[in-house]
């Protein structure tokens, strides 16, 4: 690597604070050749999110001059994180405890390693996965540490119901959650969001942020080996509502220099075909039709623009998406899909009307059902429950679909007890993947119209119903979803709000009945850029590059992966959130004067 002239702010910024002895006595030599260039700031951040505000706010609260930069217009700050539904992953929390839930880190790092499956080198510094579960060791302490005291010290406040998400594939070292640990943020999305951006806004107006909206980089600009700016495109003004898609018209160019950039850019979501580029095909071939979670800007652009810089991207063949995806009736972004957060009681069957065996369960195991699905040979499955189901255990992810936690609204949240929520309602009527019909034969007769086909056999259909059915007779089974029902019903958050009674498919005093297709949809990258502790991306030598950092879900939420294969829920925010602020300090103090 040749010696870059730079200056000594420079020089410990290039080393990410870790080496600077070794970079000071780097850049005394070059200082003879005459001042270095000007910058434009101490630190630009690309990607207006949630990991870009937290590292932005740690900046500012250094005392350093940072450029946010975005493609997107101004209304679109904040991200996916405004549009999620705010779940966090906290590890023997006050809530956890209120709920008569036992939980610690040995546990909770056990559940970890079991859901990520850690197999790419992780004793191998050069290893893809060596970084991501030195990551995850450290987010798991986080979750159980500082993050829920660190997070309500900033105003944040959560639901009192703990959520169980991801409950596993049935062994106690395997995948899954072993005790409830999603945390609904109260204000769901924008309330985790909310008081970064107000530290970032008040950067602005005390002449440490620039904004600089509409700013699309195109190269991560390098002297001498380090990192000292970027170049891009400005695109034309737009007055796109947040999430709709904005112009990509360019208007003119710029380039902006700074010692330290960090990359906070987002994944892969809404692009398609990059998403299939990179299916791995242990989950099956790609399907061919699948809709999309999060708005059109979650490009992956940067990825392929930080490695042109050096940067070493691993495990891009890891990605999370939902098997239990809606057409949104009310698209804001174009193929807009909503996820059902089910409870553990609704029948799932495939294209064909077979039913899924364990652990192929309503919210137990989605990587593995997603390789079930598309193992078919078909993009689409199928719920079947009653209406008391839906009522009691269907819920919308996202902040628009939960009104009522998004607005802090009490009386709306505890409408849900004695109606089904609105949101839900409005899917059952104007939503295409619906089919409500009082007999069985009607109701498959929908499936069918729905689907297309008559793939749907009723016969068959009825006699897996009637099968499962004569389970609920007994307060103990065989049948593995029913034993998961009970199992649901002997923990209070459940029972109160996320478990409907164990009943019949076929009662009609439950009913009517309900089918629902469901779609694949798009929605995380987990692997990513590569970086250290410090945020600091790597090079395919594993080297730091210098000036460069990167955070949230172009590094795979840490690391290039920190879930590794598989996601325990609540752990897409918090890895932002987390990943941010590490890389945030880090390049505060690497630019210390």
């Amino acid at each position: 690597m040749e010696s870059p002239g730079i200056s000594r702010r420079q020089a410990l910024a290039v080393a990410g604070g870790t080496v600077a002895g070794a970079a000071i006595a780097q850049a005394v030599a070059p200082a003879a050749f005459g001042a270095p260039p000007a910058t434009d700031a101490d630190a630009i951040v690309i990607g207006g999110g949630l990991a870009g505000l937290v590292a932005t706010a740690e900046l500012v609260a250094a005392g350093r001059k940072v450029l946010l930069l975005d493609q997107e217009p101004e209304a679109s700050l904040g991200g996916q994180a405004f549009w999620s539904f705010g779940g966090l992953f906290f590890v023997n929390s006050d809530e956890q405890r209120l709920m008569g839930i036992k939980d610690n880190v040995d546990l909770a790092w056990q559940d970890w390693q079991g859901a990520a499956g850690f197999d790419r080198g992780v004793d191998d510094p050069l290893g893809q996965d060596y970084w991501a579960a030195k990551w995850a060791r450290a987010y798991v302490e986080f979750a159980a540490g500082e993050k829920r005291s660190w997070l309500a010290g900033l105003g944040v406040q959560w639901f009192p119901l703990v959520g169980w998400a991801e409950r596993g594939g049935g062994l106690a070292d395997g995948h899954g959650n072993s005790v409830p640990r999603f945390h609904v943020t109260w204000g769901t999305g924008p309330a985790v969001m909310e008081p970064f951006e107000k530290k970032v806004r008040a950067g602005v107006a005390a002449g440490k942020v620039v904004f600089k909206f509409r700013h699309r980089v195109d190269e991560v600009v390098k002297t001498g080996g380090a990192v000292t700016g970027v170049r891009g495109s400005i695109l034309e003004a737009s007055t796109a509502a947040r999430g709709t898609p904005s112009s990509r018209t360019v208007v003119g160019s710029f380039e902006l220099r700074a010692p330290v950039v960090i990359v906070t850019s987002g994944g892969i979501g809404a692009n398609q075909d990059l998403i299939r580029q990179n299916w791995p095909a242990r989950l099956g071939k790609a399907p061919t039709k699948m809709i999309t979670g999060v708005p059109a800007h979650v490009d992956g652009r940067m990825l392929a623009i930080t490695q042109s810089a050096g940067g070493r991207i691993v495990n891009p063949d890891r990605m999370w998406h939902y098997t239990e995806g809606l057409k949104n009736f009310a698209p804001i972004w174009p193929n807009h899909g909503i996820r059902i957060l089910p409870g553990p009681s609704s029948m799932w069957f495939d294209a064909k009307g077979k039913r899924f065996s364990a652990p192929d369960n309503p919210g137990y195991d989605t990587l593995h059902t997603l390789g079930t699905i598309t193992g078919t040979g078909y993009d689409y499955s199928w719920f079947v429950a009653t209406q008391e189901i839906v009522d009691k255990e269907f819920a919308l992810s996202g902040s628009e679909q939960n009104p009522d936690l998004t607005n802090k609204d009490v009386w709306q949240l505890l409408s849900r007890i004695w109606q089904t929520p609105e949101p839900i309602q409005k899917f059952e009527k104007y939503g295409e993947d619906f089919v409500v019909a009082t007999t069985l034969p009607e109701l498959v007769a929908g499936m069918n119209r729905i689907a297309g086909n008559n793939l749907i056999n009723l016969a068959d259909l009825q006699r897996q119903i009637e099968a499962r059915d004569r389970e609920i007779d007994n307060v103990y089974s065989k049948d593995a979803q029913v034993m998961g029902i009970r199992n649901a019903l002997s923990y209070i958050g459940d029972s109160l709000s996320r478990t409907a009674g164990a009943h019949k498919i076929l009662d009609s005093s439950k009913g009517p009945l309900v089918a629902v297709r469901l779609n694949i949809l798009t929605r995380k990258t987990l692997g990513g850029l590569q970086t250290n502790l410090q945020g600091q991306v790597l090079d395919a030598a594993g080297a730091p590059i210098p000036g460069l950092y990167a955070a949230g879900e172009v590094s795979g939420f840490g690391g290039g992966g920190v879930h590794g294969y598989r996601s325990l829920e609540g752990t897409f925010l918090g890895g932002c959130l987390f990943s941010g602020r590490q890389a945030g300090r880090a390049a505060a103090a690497a630019t210390a004067s």
